[in-house]
């Protein structure tokens, strides 16, 4: 670490200097890791996650202003070609701070521009939490929160920028997560062996169509619902977190709603000792070992096909999975029921159903648990978390 970082803020000393102590790199997917900025071919298929905590090899850029810190990565060597890229942050931003996360990727060698895949703050007083619309060119475009590229890239750069508040703090950022997908080859879909012994976790039920605003609050409602499993389980009632001050704490005016899936996690990852970060697993196993390791995912679903609707004719849901019944069914916590009509938020969805509305997003899932909590151990031919 150079000699020119000793003179920044507290909070900045604490944001690079921290990363002296952690791993330099390590890559959650199918039997690969290693500390350089190569990453190793991947065993399996698609998708792949990896977590960045060591950020000792950014660069400071010239082209800082006032009471901003830029830095940016090297270029990254990825596992495999991959044309469809989501990001997602664990970061504590004093009120006044905030965070621009922003990507670039490598297609055949050649980069792209720098896209934009969100701004982000705890409070919004000062500084912007939203998304950014009209990025499209001839590479690529975001989707709100996902980086889909016209053609795949072998590597991609990263660039943040903190801006701080008005007596010097800046935000610290613990973790950025990559979830790489190449899209056509999805996650598998069908039936595995069972590995593990059915089990159902006690999470919380709650609804948002409780709440008058609550239409599409599916997944802050989720959100809220996983929090609260871990307050009880962890005797800490501050991350008992009510429905409303989630979507609160997550809305974008620029989608507009709360469904950003990485400022969902970011909300949750902003809890002192909570990681949540946003990934894709590879099959139904991935989800037993979480519930069976006392996490529950919450799960970006069809809202049709879920609901037993032939085609896929609805937007996307999300619903934590709770457990599994001894038959093999996934019990869900539906945010979409209605208690007050006797519709349980909690139910059991056969797999026939479960899986095909799952890989509607790719198998896509939020995953949040104490940062000291142990998740089951990567192995080759299964997705690490």
């Amino acid at each position: 670490m150079t000699a020119r970082f000793d003179h920044r803020p507290a909070s900045l000393r604490r944001f690079v200097g921290a990363a002296r102590d952690l791993a330099a790199l390590f890559l959650l997917c199918s039997g690969c890791a290693g500390p350089g900025l190569r990453i190793g071919e991947p065993s399996t298929a698609p998708p792949c996650f990896v977590a960045l905590t060591n950020f000792a090899r950014f660069q400071r850029t010239a082209d800082e202003t006032a009471g901003q810190i830029v830095l940016t990565s090297p270029p990254l060597r990825t596992p495999f070609a991959w044309d469809d890229l989501v990001v997602s942050w664990n970061a504590r931003a004093p009120r006044g701070s905030g965070l621009k996360i922003e990507v670039r990727a490598f297609p055949h060698g050649r980069p792209t521009a720098f896209y934009t895949l969100g701004y982000w703050a705890e409070d919004t007083a000062d500084r912007p939490r939203e998304s950014v619309r009209e990025q499209k060119d001839e590479d690529g475009d975001v989707e709100t929160d996902t980086l889909v590229l016209r053609r795949p890239a072998e590597g991609l750069q990263l660039r943040l920028t903190l801006s701080g508040t008005a007596t010097g703090e800046f935000p610290e950022v613990r973790l950025l997560g990559l979830s790489f997908v190449r899209r056509g080859m999805r996650a598998s879909e069908g039936e595995t062996p069972a590995t593990t012994a059915p089990r159902t976790l006690p999470v919380p039920e709650r609804s948002q169509r409780s709440y008058p605003a609550g239409q599409d609050w599916c997944s802050p409602t989720s959100v809220s619902m996983v929090l609260a499993y871990w307050a009880e389980v962890l005797h800490r009632p501050d991350l008992n977190i009510d429905v409303p001050d989630v979507a609160a704490g997550v809305y974008d005016p620029v989608w507009p709603g709360t469904g950003n899936w990485p400022f969902n996690t970011a909300f949750a990852a902003a809890r002192p000792g909570m990681r949540a970060y946003v990934t894709r697993l590879a099959n139904v196993s991935d989800l037993r070992e979480l519930v069976a390791a006392g996490v529950p995912p919450i799960l970006s679903v069809s809202f049709g096909l879920l609901h037993g609707k032939p085609e896929d004719e609805s937007s996307g849901h999300l619903v934590v999975c709770a457990g599994f019944t001894a038959s093999g069914d996934m019990v869900v916590n539906d945010p979409w029921a209605r208690p007050d009509q006797g519709d349980p938020v909690r139910c059991a969805i056969p797999l026939e159903r479960a899986l095909p509305a799952w890989a509607h997003s790719q198998n896509t899932v939020y995953i949040l648990y104490p940062e000291d909590w142990r998740l089951p151990r990567s192995r080759p031919g299964k997705t690490a978390y």
